[in-house]
């Protein structure tokens, strides 16, 4: 099976963003091709400039305090597995103390560092990262992967208390799936929301099934059609069979 995830609310979307941003950058600084380090270099950048936002900290330091004390709530459930529940409080208590000791806006010890913001500002051209425009980089490039995978670290090491809040709200989020199954007559789907605070979305298909959905929503309705992909440049079409699907509503 394949999911599709939708985002509801643009506090969700950024988590997202980030999410996919942290994991493409670890794998990058991970591997040894200077190739690699250059694109995890981006990679950084970009989780600056989306994390930066003023109230991100704070949006995951309240959601974190708000998601301890409901799980608090339920120590003594028979229902709940009390090591799983006591794992997640410690994991939220960590973060929590984490997110709290960073002080000043998030990636500011990168904007201090001359040497990254030059790259930066060139990675920003096309093609604007050339040796002969960043001889230092390019001798940077040259060192040995351990020596380039240290340096990664270092820069990417003091956000990884942002990564550690996005991963424990997306993996709750993602847990209160509530899944229902529906057929999408000749490929189109609608279902009134009755104003129902929906923070995320989630559609699975079969992999072998060679279509992909598009969704719209709002607090009123629901509205998914699945196209035909299309990779040579051809006209996106309207799948006109129907469509049996898996739709997640997800809320914290």
């Amino acid at each position: 099976m394949i999911s599709y995830e939708f985002p509801i609310n643009e506090r969700i979307r950024t988590l997202l963003r980030l999410e996919d941003l942290y994991d493409r950058t670890a794998v990058l600084a991970a591997r040894d091709h200077a190739l690699d380090h250059h694109m995890a270099l981006t990679g950084l950048f970009e989780i600056m400039e989306v994390a930066s936002r003023a109230d991100l900290k704070s949006d995951l330091l309240q959601e974190l305090e708000r998601q301890r004390q409901a799980l608090a709530a339920l120590r003594h459930n028979p229902h709940i597995s009390e090591d799983a529940l006591e794992r997640i409080l410690a994991d939220i208590e960590d973060t929590h103390g984490q997110l709290l000791q960073m002080t000043g806006k998030v990636g500011q010890y990168l904007r201090e560092n001359e040497w990254l913001m030059a790259i930066k500002q060139r990675m920003a051209i096309p093609g604007g990262a050339c040796e002969f425009d960043l001889p230092s980089y390019h001798f940077w490039q040259q060192q040995a992967p351990d020596r380039r995978k240290a340096d990664l670290d270092r820069w990417l090491s003091p956000l990884m208390p942002i990564r550690q809040g996005i991963s424990i709200v997306l993996r709750l989020l993602r847990d209160s799936a509530k899944v229902s199954h529906f057929t999408a007559r000749q490929g189109a789907f609608q279902q009134m929301s009755g104003g129902k605070t929906i923070q995320m979305l989630r559609v699975t298909l079969p992999t072998d099934l060679p279509v992909v959905p598009e969704l719209s929503a709002n607090r009123y309705a629901i509205n998914i059609r699945f196209i035909q992909p299309s990779t040579s440049g051809e006209r996106t079409r309207l799948v006109e069979a129907d469509i049996e699907f898996a739709l997640s509503y997800c809320n914290l």
